[in-house]
């Protein structure tokens, strides 16, 4: 069995073992209601015990961490649109129209506005996904508070200074939202979805900088009871359109994957981390669904008991048709996509050369090849890759084109990663639109 396949065997299997858990009244569900956790036991086949399961215990109060949230940058943007991205409230950086879409409290990259911008997404250009509104912290007074029973004493504080004086790790990684591709489920295959409409733009790749996760917590005293590594942020309380106050962000990881590889970032492309990506510190959990590396963090509880939130529960798993009735396990690694650095309906000269360039990426392995079809998926040829594949990275690619006449083309971009996958026609359809993983169909005009 590979690495990959290993991993993500060990996730289910841990998955199935914190349901158990709960039904033996040893786990927590902090925020999650009684039936939500219920559609979770089904999804394991798992209700018949449920009956006599006990409540989930209620979260204990936040242990006090001398936290400042210092001032917001202002309140959530409105209903999701096509309004200029310049005009998004919530939002600290300038959000150029050609090189941002608006998003309601988010702003997509533009693919097209990544060409020629090198390996890594200039911060001004990267992605950014917020539930409210992007908080302006304090670095001087921000700190960071380990807490919970998951530990041998009584957790530790961490000023950013503290953290800068712990070995530093620095590594290249995308973050993409679980999103990302949301809208082709109904454009390319006919189906409904909710949530923000992404096309492919809801991802960036940047060098981070800052001190394992793993440090932190041996430091702040992991038990070897811990099972739960929850990271809360201090973004306003996030509060659904029926007046349901969820509380702060929050996404609990297992130990193993907390110890292997996550960090806590404090920089962004060799600049302190800014607001909008976090700053002045943010979980950085490479492979994994954006919603995990948890931004502007300013607790993070290890607990002795599996923990569930919102985040795991009603959002952030597979539900639909081609799922069990209490959705799948939680999402973690990322899937597998491709993308040109074209613009949509783009218009280029007919019997001329072309440098076709685009950029691809997979959560499960490294990406190995990428093909490319320019005349609709009749016909495929290799692209050239211009990165080193790195696992939780992504490649840039190129291909020569000249179109023999003038015309409408439909491009596609296909790749394959280390465990074999190679990107599908279609995505198996999820209500909620996550994970969409299908060839795109971008079309051009050659005039």
């Amino acid at each position: 069995m590979s690495r990959t396949e290993s991993a993500s065997h060990e996730e289910a299997v841990y998955d199935r073992r914190r349901l158990r858990q709960w039904l033996a009244g040893e786990a927590r569900a902090d925020g999650v209601e009684r039936r939500d956790m219920l559609r979770l036991l089904a999804a394991a086949g798992l209700t018949t015990a449920a009956t006599a399961a006990t409540t989930a215990f209620a979260a204990p109060a936040l242990a006090a961490s001398g936290t400042t949230a210092g001032s917001a940058a202002g309140s959530a943007a409105g209903a999701t649109g096509s309004a200029s991205a310049a005009a998004v409230p919530g939002i600290v950086k300038p959000l150029p129209d050609d090189w941002f879409v608006s998003r309601g409290t988010n702003a997509e990259t533009r693919f097209e506005a990544l060409a020629g911008t090198g390996h890594h997404t200039p911060t001004d250009r990267f992605f950014v996904r917020n539930h409210t509104a992007t908080p302006v912290l304090d670095a001087n007074t921000w700190s960071v508070t380990v807490w919970g029973d998951g530990l041998a004493g009584g957790g530790a504080a961490f000023t950013l200074d503290d953290l800068k004086r712990l070995p530093a790790t620095t590594r290249s990684a995308f973050v993409e939202c679980a999103g990302n591709g949301r809208s082709f489920f109904t454009t390319q295959q006919g189906q409904t979805v909710s949530g923000t409409a992404w096309t492919l733009g809801a991802i960036g790749a940047a060098r981070w900088r800052g001190v394992r996760l793993g440090e932190v917590l041996r430091r702040a005293g992991l038990s070897r009871g811990a099972v739960d590594v929850l990271p809360r942020g201090l973004d306003a309380d996030y509060v659904t359109a029926d007046g349901t106050n969820l509380g702060r962000v929050r996404r609990p990881l297992p130990v193993s994957k907390a110890l292997d590889d996550v960090l806590l970032a404090y920089e962004m492309n060799g600049e302190p981390l800014p607001p909008d990506h976090g700053g002045p510190v943010r979980v950085l959990v490479p492979s994994w669904v954006g919603i995990a590396s948890i931004k502007w963090v300013g607790d993070i509880e290890v607990s002795a008991q599996p923990l569930y939130s919102p985040w795991n529960t009603d959002f952030y798993r597979l539900f639909g048709d081609a799922y069990p009735a209490g959705g799948s396990a939680p999402l973690t690694r990322q899937t597998l996509k491709s993308a040109f650095e074209l613009p949509w309906n783009a218009s280029l000269e007919a019997a001329a050369e072309h440098r076709l360039t685009g950029r691809s990426w997979s959560g499960a392995g490294e990406v190995a090849r990428v093909d490319v079809s320019t005349d609709g998926g009749a016909s495929w040829r290799r692209a050239r890759l211009h990165d080193a594949p790195r696992r939780a990275d992504w490649v840039r690619w190129s291909a020569d084109w000249r179109p023999a006449a003038p015309g409408a083309y439909t491009l596609l971009a296909r790749a394959t990663d280390t465990t074999g996958r190679t990107q599908p026609e279609t995505t198996v359809h999820n209500t909620q639109g996550y994970l969409f993983d299908a060839v795109v169909r971008h079309p051009v005009r050659a005039v």
